[in-house]
């Protein structure tokens, strides 16, 4: 319940604003009934550090109300029977969980064998070629789950994120760093270069 809760905080937004908001919501409700019982306004103020605080707010008591109704307790202890991508149908009904928040969930929380897609996931596997760049992060996690080895989701999931941050940046790579340049099709292509050229070409724009 805390990673799904700290999951909605944290979209659209970075881990230094949702973060210290779940801390100050964690600490402000002796539990999920008294933070639904005091009501949206009350948790939109909490937690308005993490950015789009109504929004949010909204979805986290409509989120804690459905559980409660379906499983009578706030729990998510009934994904545990299930097939991981049974459960991450199941967590995808609820207001505002999309497939990334429903993979952090069970990837983080109950050790399933699921892939997250985030922003760095995502460049990352097209830039190499594993799926294609107009895919889309929603439909990126299926096609991954066809490439990626039995037991070995969390590992990629982090080494990706470790991999992009570091090394296969967003506006331009730093292939020189890159141990797979040999098998990325972007760099096959000259995507780095390419990107280079357009970042160039931007910038005399902007200049004249």
């Amino acid at each position: 319940m805390d990673e799904l809760v700290s999951c909605i905080l944290s979209q659209h937004t970075s881990d230094l604003n949702s973060f210290p908001a779940f801390h100050r919501l964690k600490a402000h409700y002796k539990d999920w009934q008294d933070l639904i019982d005091r009501g949206q306004p009350e948790l939109a103020e909490v937690i308005k550090a993490a950015g789009l605080a109504n929004q949010k707010s909204k979805n986290i008591i409509r989120c804690l109300a459905e559980i409660k109704e379906k499983n009578g307790d706030y729990t998510l202890d009934n994904l545990r029977t299930m097939e991981p991508l049974e459960a991450r149908a199941w967590l995808m009904e609820l207001p505002g969980i999309g497939p990334k928040t429903a993979s952090i969930v069970l990837c983080f929380s109950l050790d399933m064998d699921i892939l997250p897609v985030d922003t760095h996931v995502y460049r990352v596997t097209w830039r190499v070629g594993f799926i294609p760049e107009n895919s889309g992060e929603s439909k990126a996690h299926d096609l991954l789950l066809k490439v990626v080895p039995k037991g070995l989701a969390f590992r990629f999931h982090m080494d990706l994120i470790h991999h992009g941050r570091a090394v296969c940046k967003a506006p331009v790579p730093h292939c020189e760093q890159c141990p797979i340049t040999q098998y990325c099709r972007w760099f096959k292509h000259g995507g780095p270069e390419n990107r280079r050229k357009e970042l160039r070409s931007r910038r005399k724009r902007v200049g004249a």
